[in-house]
């Protein structure tokens, strides 16, 4: 099955979604899915618009997330991240398709982020991958017994 995705980059802290970008892509290439879309959003706060504009779309299967929010001198980060993740979440349970969560932070360094680069976007892109499988084989399951998706 060709895995169809869209993918949500960050333009905020360019120099590491980027590198992110660039990861995630062969990654989806290298599991023999296809990147529909790359739609950028300012910062991380932004994505969830983009999100579900991309879910409403037939094409698309999954939504993968690309953003690294930065510790600064105030607790901004934490209010970005929780309320990205949490609106995330929600579109994925709406729309009824993965959303996966390729962000790192909040309370990172930009050291930690650029070390965090491959790991984070690539886990984003594999979940979204095994969660299209997984619901697919839920779907196709008739038996009254127990079934293990894997």
């Amino acid at each position: 099955m060709n895995v169809r995705l869209g993918i949500v980059v960050s333009e905020f802290n360019n120099d590491i979604t980027s590198k992110m970008l660039e990861r995630a892509k062969k990654h989806a290439s290298s599991l023999s899915a296809s990147v529909k879309y790359v739609c950028y959003v300012p910062g991380t706060f932004d994505m969830p618009l983009m999100i579900e504009n991309l879910l409403k779309r037939r094409d698309i299967d999954a939504v993968v997330t690309l953003g690294a929010v930065i510790k600064g001198e105030t607790k901004h980060d934490e209010l970005i991240a929780y309320n990205a993740s949490r609106l995330i979440a929600d579109l994925s349970l709406k729309y009824g398709k993965p959303v996966t969560l390729g962000v790192s932070g909040p309370d990172m360094s930009k050291m930690q982020a650029k070390d965090r680069v491959n790991a984070v976007s690539t886990r984003a892109v594999t979940a979204a991958i095994k969660m299209v499988s997984r619901i697919n084989q839920l779907k196709v399951a008739r038996s009254k017994s127990t079934k293990v998706i894997k």
